[in-house]
Parts: structure tokens; sequence; C-alpha cells
């Protein structure tokens, strides 16, 4: 559930930066290409309807959000317990620690 509600957002998401790359700031944008009064969608309209899948797509993005939040998988042994803490816990004090070494390279090719 939480991979689809993340591919979700993320569909969302660009979705969103699509919708606001199209508005202009000062009120044109994609209703500014129509100069026609014919149409059936005016200016105002389509400005409008932008201003609203804005909107709409930034609350449905939060909602995803909380939603995947809570359904993030979690440890079945111990969700308030970290993997790191229980390597430190498990620990034995009297074991030495390791020190990787660097190792000499050696040539393997065999020169007649």
């Amino acid at each position: 559930m939480y991979y689809f509600l993340s591919v979700l957002g993320i569909i969302i998401c660009v979705l969103l930066v699509l919708i606001v790359l199209v508005q202009n700031s000062k009120g044109g944008g994609l209703a500014a290409n129509f100069a026609s009064q014919s149409q059936i969608m005016g200016v105002r309209q389509t400005a409008d309807f932008l201003e609203k899948a804005t909107w709409t797509l930034a609350g449905v993005l939060i909602a995803l959000s909380i939603l995947a939040s809570a359904t993030i998988p979690r440890n079945e042994v111990d969700p308030n317990k970290s993997l790191i803490e229980d390597k430190i816990q498990n620990l034995d004090p009297n074991q030495a620690p390791v020190i990787p070494q660097n190792k000499p390279v050696t040539n393997n090719t065999n020169k007649p």
C-alpha cells in the first residue's frame, strides 16, 4: 500500500508542476493563447480551472503524504528499535574490534 501511495504521490507532483508551469503569474498563461471570444471556455474560465486544479492537487498531495506516512512498513519485531541499536546492545565488550588491513596487490600473471 505504501509503494502504491508513493507512486501516486509522484504522479500528482508531476501533474502539479505541469499545471503550475502552464499558469502565468499575471493572469495569462494558457488562457492568453486563446484570443477569440467565440470559444466555449473563456479566458477567465481557463484561469479559474487551472487555479482550482492547483489547489485540488495540492490538497490531494498533502492527504496522500499523511496517508503514506501512516502506512510505512515497520520492523515487525520492535517498531521502536532500530537495527543499529540492536547490534550495539548485542555487542560483546570483550571482543576486539576488527580493523581492515591493506593487503599487498599480487600480480598473478605468469611470464615465461
